[in-house]
């Protein structure tokens, strides 16, 4: 076996980022991974405007005043947002804005309007502003036209989706999504729609594995069910490899009498770079490649084995293929534990459960009921994993772990 850590850099060197790209519609690409540097044609703000509801003046006019002897100003025009201003603001004159307006040539700063009081054409500046130019937002101030916006690599959620609207970027150039396909092997699993018989197991990974690939950017693939037949296994490896960047197959990776996989990938070709890693759950897997640049994760067939090494390991290597720039990392943090934790210590272990906040503070909330890598009812609204290391057997309520964040 070998450690978690060296799985992760075996596995991230095995992969290449995606260069195929597509230009598409800004509004289908939320969760996208731009192709290219964005710049934008316009500066933002996109001329000088006002961030209160107030006045416009000029603060040579109210540098001076306050309470006990308020500047008296001439009302001469009132600007919402959305008009240009056909005026222009003299000495003693103030104009009524709102937030949002284009100023008017003359005005350099904004009175809010609380500290404002009207008097049929004339308003009474109550309390002097503390600067030149204050309350107003210059053109450019926030971005100035010609400079990057968003780099080559950013995921685009959705502040990157405020951004490039606000730049009239209409379309977008992006990377292909990461094609995953999945396969289940073994000769007692059955789909949904079946009977179970007695010895049977209904497919759940399938469909696990389908979410975990389509939260992370990727098209799954689905490729059904496969028995524990070496030459069905193998015709439905020739068929995954040649259609997908990736492969999940769960089951068969194990050193039973019907774990068939490694031998059929070493047959087709593939280089294996991993058989086994020191994790728990999630010992058996095997991690290979292919000349045409696909990479084969043959994952446990353990429901909840599956998807811990998806989380730990696959989504990372999802993050590079699909083009996102970063250092690849998994997201940890430490937190204390709500409940003591126990593992044998011989292997990295993974506990599931829940990030809460409680009295202000995050605490690992354990899921209820058994953890066995087959109970994948109590790995319901699991959003994170608590890490106990190699040689470490127990950590107690109280105490600081440190936890594998799930969410995106």
């Amino acid at each position: 076996m070998i450690s978690v850590q060296e799985a992760q850099k075996i596995i991230l060197d095995l992969v290449t980022s995606l260069q195929e790209t597509e230009t598409i519609d800004l509004d289908q690409a939320t969760g996208r991974i731009l192709a290219e540097t964005v710049t934008g044609d316009l500066d933002f703000p996109y001329w000088d405007n006002s961030a209160m509801d107030g006045y416009g003046v000029r603060f040579e006019d109210v540098n001076e005043g306050n309470t006990n002897q308020p500047i008296s100003l001439k009302i001469v025009a009132e600007i919402p947002a959305g008009i240009k201003p056909e005026i222009s603001i003299q000495s003693g004159e103030a104009c009524r804005i709102f937030t949002g307006a284009m100023l008017p040539d003359g005005v350099d700063t904004i009175i809010m309007q609380e500290n404002t009081q009207q008097q049929g054409k004339q308003v009474l500046v109550l309390s002097s502003p503390k600067y030149c130019g204050e309350f107003v937002r210059k053109k450019g101030n926030f971005y100035q036209a010609g400079e990057i916006l968003l780099s080559a690599g950013t995921k685009i959620n959705e502040p990157e989706m405020a951004i490039l609207a606000t730049a009239q970027c209409s379309k977008v150039t992006v990377y292909r999504r990461p094609r995953v396909a999945i396969l289940s092997t073994g000769n007692e699993l059955i789909t949904t729609t079946q009977k179970l018989e007695p010895g049977q197991i209904i497919d759940s990974n399938q469909y696990a594995l389908k979410a975990f690939i389509l939260k992370n950017g990727g098209i799954p693939i689905s490729l059904g069910i496969v028995e524990d037949e070496p030459n069905l296994i193998k015709e439905k490896i020739i068929e995954a490899i040649n259609c997908a960047d990736f492969v999940l197959s769960t089951g068969g990776v194990s050193v039973g009498d019907y774990d068939y996989i490694d031998q059929i990938l070493e047959e087709l070709g593939g280089k294996i770079s991993i058989s086994s890693v020191a994790m728990k759950p999630g010992k058996p897997l095997t991690v290979a490649k292919f000349d045409n640049g696909c990479v084969y994760f043959g994952l446990p067939g353990n429901p909840v084995s599956a998807l811990v090494g998806c989380w730990r390991l696959v989504k990372l290597a999802l993050y590079k293929l699909s083009g996102i720039k970063g250092d690849y990392k998994p997201q940890l943090i430490t937190v204390k534990s709500n409940h003591d934790l126990s593992s044998q210590g011989k292997r990295e272990t993974y506990i599931w459960g829940q990030l809460k906040l409680v009295n202000g503070e995050y605490l690992f909330i354990l899921a209820k009921g058994q953890q066995n890598s087959a109970n994948l009812i109590n790995l319901g609204f699991t959003n994170a994993l608590a890490i106990l290391p190699i040689g470490v057997t127990k950590i107690k309520q109280g105490e600081t772990v440190t936890v594998l964040m799930l969410c995106n």
